[in-house]
């Protein structure tokens, strides 16, 4: 996995939804999109804090703008807890083909190594599923993902 940008554009793992969170849901809601709002309600109701061994959330900045958001939790659909998922990935349209998603991707696989054997993810959009193709993942026929990386993932 990649250091941390120390540039302009960089990726750091927070605690708490980042301030600017608001905007970005507002827009990923514009693009119907509905999991930032999900992550929303799930941090409030604490149903996913991201906080359990080997999860983690991030968040990307360009300056002091927040760009986006991604995370890894224990995969809810396996009953397996060496089963991780990306989950809540998004990138805002004007820094989209900047690198911050695979940014936010490697440090949710760097999180990964050492508490998960596997890393899933579920996309029905095709420019996802080719970025995840870029990053190792392989199809699977499963049906509650699209994409699976085994260990390890440095």
């Amino acid at each position: 996995m990649s250091a941390p940008n120390p540039g302009p554009n960089r990726v750091v793992r927070v605690f708490d939804l980042p301030a600017g969170y608001a905007e970005l849901r507002a827009e990923s809601v514009a693009e119907g999109y509905g999991h930032l709002q999900r992550l929303e309600v799930d941090w409030a109701d604490g149903t996913n804090r991201f906080d359990e061994p080997g999860e983690a959330l991030f968040a990307a900045f360009v300056g002091d703008t927040l760009a986006g958001v991604g995370g890894i939790s224990r995969d809810p659909h396996t009953g397996d807890l060496q089963t991780g998922r990306i989950r809540r990935l998004y990138i805002s349209p004007s820094h989209r083909r900047s690198g911050l998603g695979r940014l936010l991707v490697e440090h949710a696989l760097a999180s990964a190594g050492g508490h998960f054997r596997a890393v899933r993810v579920r996309t029905p959009d095709s420019t996802a599923a080719a970025f995840y193709k870029t990053l190792r993942f392989s199809r699977t026929s499963s049906d509650t993902a699209t994409h699976q990386l085994d260990a390890p993932f440095g």
